[in-house]
């Protein structure tokens, strides 16, 4: 029986469909020196960073801000990436992720690796195997591109959440992290990323009042504040499950901070502050 294939969703839409043209688009986000890191990877600093909170809009609005996180873990050193992002659609499981197959993006494919979701899946009573979660949806999709851009080898865990109240975050995130210190003496190492984008359809001022409380929240590595900042400010990040979750996993695994990297909202990249969405990069060191 052949491997799942797991085709695009939204290339052609949030990103170029032409392997030469989504190159040149990566390479114009590192070099952005706005709202991106200015210079493309890898990076000259070295230092452990268990995992980081990326965007997942198009990268003409989030793929600037999406690069300074890349470029941050592109001298890192991991075989497999955990992807946590939430289900937009709410299709299938509440809790999934697959256990086979195979990622196509315009500049290439990764394997999913089947043992590691295996462990992970044992581990959370809430998680399902279930391939449909993922059919749609873009907020894993639209990290693979920059993945195969800056890393040559590697593999990933796809978990999808339409359920991202605090007690799934607790419990996945410490399934993943178990399941990280199981496996390293079997010579595998991490890294896990969140996909979120943080205020939706608000003005500029008022996104970046919110999403800088939020921030406060997540540098902190509290989950009980994040929640709480999340209610009182009634923020709509919609990925709000999937940055608990690798805070839970980040702060088991010796974490003991949230570095903000970039902030901006798709008004100071267009110009339009209408009506925006923020986007952060954030890594945990």
């Amino acid at each position: 029986m052949s491997a799942y294939r797991r085709k695009p969703s939204v290339s052609g839409i949030f990103y170029s469909s032409d392997k030469e043209q989504l190159i040149g688009e990566l390479k114009g986000c590192f070099t952005n020196k706005i709202f991106g890191p200015g210079r493309l990877p890898p990076s000259d600093k070295v230092r452990k960073i268990y995992g980081i909170v990326s965007p997942h809009a198009g990268y003409l609005y989030s793929g600037s801000v999406a690069a300074n996180g890349y470029f941050s873990i592109s001298s890192s050193q991991f075989n497999n990436v955990i992807l946590v992002g939430p289900n937009h659609y709410g299709l299938g499981s509440h809790v999934a992720t697959t256990m086979d197959g195979i990622w196509e993006s315009p500049i290439g494919e990764v394997l999913v690796n089947p043992q590691v979701a295996k462990d992970i899946a044992s581990k959370a009573s809430s998680m399902d195997v279930d391939e449909f979660a993922h059919s749609r949806d873009h907020c894993l999709e639209v990290q693979i591109p920059f993945l195969l851009y800056t890393f040559e080898k590697f593999r990933i865990i796809p978990i999808i959440l339409t359920n991202q109240e605090e007690y799934v975050a607790l419990e996945v995130g410490s399934a993943i992290s178990d399941t990280v210190k199981d496996r390293a003496s079997k010579g595998e190492e991490f890294m896990l990323i969140a996909s979120s984008d943080f205020t939706h359809y608000e003005s500029n001022s008022e996104a970046h009042r919110k999403d800088s409380q939020l921030i406060k929240s997540i540098l902190s590595l509290d989950i009980s504040a994040f929640y709480s900042t999340l209610r009182q400010y009634n923020v709509s990040a919609c990925g709000y499950g999937a940055i608990a979750t690798i805070m839970v996993a980040s702060k088991n695994l010796g974490a003991t901070q949230g570095e903000l990297i970039k902030y901006a909202t798709s008004g100071d990249v267009t110009g339009d502050k209408s009506s925006v969405v923020g986007y952060s990069s954030i890594l945990f060191v």
